[in-house]
């Protein structure tokens, strides 16, 4: 078996970023950038008022007693290029051009209006209310660097420079394949023995939070002709394959048998982890695709699954679809009771994260799906270690943004 940290630096050495498509910049949310982004013009572009007031030059204010006559007025909008003689002002409104000559802008609260003058209850100072071309990008800056994601922020920044289109990479075309006789969708009748379709659905689940949204669903049944042609269908019209169930070797598991058949050798098969030993992953090369197709073969039971996707999935989706950084969010927590783990393998417990404090809720077993459903951390406790109440750990966030 391999250990957790020599299977994701397997896979992360196999998955090399998908191609690079230019889309709306509307469209790009959540996507990875495929270049550093520069910046072209400065923000803001031009020295501007922050505040409704008057511009003038600061040193007039420290006259209480002084009139200050206004001989014009600069809306926010284009630039009338008015000068600020010394000794006089310009009305001015927030986001209007800096008059030339003048050094501060002195709030509408703060005068005295007297006819076409203002009379300076407070004094300003050289740049009080101002904003600075370029203090917060400059020309030629990096607003976003390669494999950066793009968030509703980075919209409005790069929106900020013109741009409509930029090159990002694209989302890999995925399909999750359910396998298993037991296996019923929901709204069909359910016999004795027969269990309804989780994996799925989860699978989906987790795929959407990661911006893939438009997942094919396929199930089949424990039968070797079946399987093989399923795989082979969807090895050759998929960039990424994701199976639950079938990757073990009970005389119903069809996935490893039907792998051979197609000549398919996989990399990896068992991971020293707990829960989630029999994790698959293969890649397959077909004819007219530029790009090897990577199947994840993950554990049948939920939590199995649930935490692979998280440990080895994940990551190896984030690289192909371009981010810079695949590595989980991890905090330190205190654990609220005595915790150990006399397996060999490392142990991921799930639980709740409150006030910085762990709880492992429910059943710590492969099946549980409801304690799994109230969770939104993953513990990591090493083989034949043990925590007391209050110790730290190291603890995975579920469900935090990617990137």
């Amino acid at each position: 078996m391999l250990t957790e940290t020599e299977a994701l630096d397997h896979l992360l050495a196999r998955i090399q970023p998908g191609p690079a498509e230019t889309i709306r910049l509307l469209d790009t949310l959540g996507r990875f950038s495929k270049a550093d982004l520069l910046a072209t013009l400065p923000l803001p572009g031009f020295d501007n008022s922050m505040m409704d007031g008057y511009a003038i030059q600061a040193k007039a204010s420290e006259d209480p007693t002084r009139l200050i006559p206004i001989h014009s007025e600069q809306p926010a909008g284009v630039d009338l290029h008015l000068t600020c003689p010394p000794g006089q002002g310009v009305r001015i409104f927030t986001g209007a051009p800096m008059p030339a000559g003048a050094d501060a802008v002195i709030m509408q609260e703060d005068v005295e209006v007297v006819g076409g003058a203002i009379r300076c209850r407070e004094s300003v100072q050289p740049g009080e209310n101002v904003r600075r071309a370029g203090a917060d990008l400059c020309r030629g800056q990096v607003m976003l660097r390669r494999g950066g994601k793009i968030t509703a922020g980075t919209i409005g920044l790069l929106a900020s420079q013109g741009m409509e289109k930029i090159e990002v990479h694209a989302v890999p075309r995925v399909a999750v394949l359910s396998t298993g006789d037991e296996l019923r969708q929901p709204g069909q009748p359910l016999e004795a023995g027969c269990i309804y379709n989780s994996n799925g659905p989860m699978l989906q689940a987790l795929m959407a939070g990661l911006g893939v949204r438009e997942v094919r669903t396929v199930q089949c049944g424990d039968d070797l002709e079946t399987t093989v042609a399923v795989l082979s269908e969807l090895l050759a019209s998929q960039d990424i394959l994701l199976l639950s169930g079938g990757v073990s070797v009970g005389d119903h598991d069809h996935i490893k048998p039907a792998l051979a058949r197609l000549g398919i050798q996989p990399e990896i098969w068992r991971i020293k982890v707990k829960p989630g030993k029999p994790f698959l992953f293969a890649q397959s090369r077909q004819a007219g695709k530029s790009t090897a197709a990577s199947l994840f073969g993950l554990p049948g039971n939920p939590v199995s699954a649930f935490v692979t996707f998280h440990l080895f999935v994940r990551p190896a989706l984030l690289r192909w679809m371009g981010a810079s950084d695949v590595s989980p969010f991890t905090l330190m927590a205190a654990v609220s009771e005595r915790l150990h783990n006399d397996s060999d393998r490392p142990h991921y417990l799930r639980g709740t994260l409150k006030d910085g404090v762990f709880q492992a809720t429910g059943l710590q077993q492969s099946h549980a799906l409801y304690a799994l459903s109230q969770a939104c951390a993953l513990l990591r406790l090493p083989p034949g270690q043990a925590l007391n109440e209050g110790d730290a750990a190291h603890v995975l966030l579920l469900n935090t943004p990617v990137g």
